[in-house]
């Protein structure tokens, strides 16, 4: 049929309009008229999963956990700003993007997020610490049919001298708002210092402890919060393991008293993941042996899934050398490492809790001007991650950058942060009095 024939067929059709209105009318008066179905609605969109960096299921088989992801910085956010906010501790982020400034790393710049982990070789039950990748694994007591669930967060562990002790023991005590009774070796440590501690800090700010405490079987080690969340992921403790305060709330309602806790020292940490074997690399306690304890990871790795793969040796030693501290696809017909990477999913933006900052006041500590603002934004960040944290801001002179640390209400509390500053900093500063408005005025 040509087009001519098609239209004078409908003028055909449509000729006998009025018939069919008054049919449709009777229609509708007898019940039988036909409604037109409504449009389809729209599908609801499957909201998207929550972004969780910290709590996994676990398979019978699984030996990894998490994906690594990348995010790009944003604002003036640190380095330590974007570990926390993804339950990162310093040294993960540190070691996993070298050659990026923590305190000043540009805007965009691309941050790689060391959210993989192969889990350590020790029972899946209650807490396993590992302390060379300063890591807590909790493991969810398991249901019958219903999948086992771990929850990881990055931990502070003991320094040198003071080393966190290995072993088994369990949870003996809770503590909430716990009072830190001082140590008489800690005391004096202090008191070498100048700087003299009570025999019990009260619950509170000042209480290095944090809001929550798991006394452990073992004298004077708990896990705890902390007042200085920049240490957590460091060897910054009397021995204690320490968390971020987000962190330790939870764990702490979730954990009860008489779970068993292991401390091990696992720097090489291989298994089967999402990419096949891979291998995850920490620094050692000792360089002496480390290649060969890195081979033992992967041998009993290989052992335990009886498979027959071929190792690339050369890709071990590489790992072994940066640890880099995530785990990376070691296999000979592996995937090559700079692809690999770039091909990371990029993570949803996160921020970290805001700083608890003390009450505003016109007490200052100036800290002195600085040519470069880079060098001024650096002595800012440094600043807010002391523990408490210490306020500051910068200010654009005519020719150079100005840091005042504050405000305190009082002289004497300006005072002692000025103290505590050249102390933990080695910068000196004087004490002024500057009217907030003016400060905002000029920021």
């Amino acid at each position: 049929m040509d087009l001519s024939s098609a239209i004078a067929g409908l003028g055909a059709w449509l000729r006998p309009w009025p018939l069919l209105l008054v049919l449709a009318q009777v229609l509708a008066l007898t019940g039988c008229m036909v409604t037109p179905l409504p449009d389809e609605p729209a599908p609801v969109p499957v909201p998207a999963e929550p972004f969780v960096p910290n709590r996994f299921q676990l398979a019978a088989d699984t030996q990894v956990i998490g994906q690594l992801h990348y995010t790009r910085g944003r604002d003036e956010q640190t380095l330590l700003d974007i570990a926390r906010a993804y339950d990162l501790g310093y040294d993960d982020i540190i070691a996993a993007n070298p050659g990026v400034d923590p305190w000043t790393p540009a805007a965009g710049e691309r941050v790689l997020l060391p959210l993989a982990h192969v889990l350590p070789d020790a029972p899946r039950e209650g807490i396993v610490i590992n302390l060379a990748a300063r890591r807590l694994f909790y493991f969810l007591p398991q249901e019958q049919g219903v999948a086992q669930e771990v929850i990881t967060h990055p931990i502070g562990i003991g320094r040198e001298g003071w080393s966190t002790p290995l072993g088994t023991t369990k949870v003996a005590k809770k503590h909430d708002a716990p009072a830190w009774t001082v140590p008489a070796s800690i005391r004096r440590e202090h008191a070498a210092k100048g700087e003299p501690l009570p025999a019990v800090v009260p619950p509170g700010p000042d209480n290095p402890l944090g809001s929550h405490a798991l006394r452990l079987g073992w004298s004077s080690i708990l896990i705890h919060g902390t007042n200085k969340p920049a240490g957590i992921g460091m060897r910054v403790s009397h021995g204690c393991i320490q968390l971020y305060p987000e962190d330790i709330e939870p764990l702490f309602a979730a954990v009860p008293e008489g779970t068993p806790v292991r401390v091990v020292d696992r720097p090489y940490l291989a298994g089967f993941g999402r990419d096949g074997l891979v291998l995850e690399a920490h620094a050692p306690a000792s360089a002496s042996g480390a290649k060969a304890q890195a081979r033992q990871a992967l041998a009993r790795a290989l052992k335990a899934s009886q498979a027959d793969i071929k190792v690339d040796w050369e890709a071990v030693r590489v790992l072994v050398a940066e640890r880099r501290g995530y785990p990376l696809p070691v296999a000979a017909e592996g995937v090559d490492r700079g692809a690999y990477l770039a091909g990371l999913p990029e993570a949803p933006p996160l921020d970290p809790p805001p700083l608890a900052l003390p009450a505003s006041g016109e007490w200052f500590v100036d800290l002195g001007r600085f040519e470069h603002e880079r060098s001024a934004r650096k002595l800012v960040a440094m600043l807010r991650y002391q523990g408490p944290a210490i306020p500051a801001v910068r200010l654009a002179r005519d020719d150079d950058f100005q840091v005042l640390a504050g405000p305190w209400a009082t002289r004497a509390e300006a005072a002692a942060a000025a103290r505590r500053i050249a102390r933990d900093l080695e910068e000196a500063g004087r004490v002024v009095r500057l009217p907030e408005a003016e400060v905002s005025a000029r920021l």
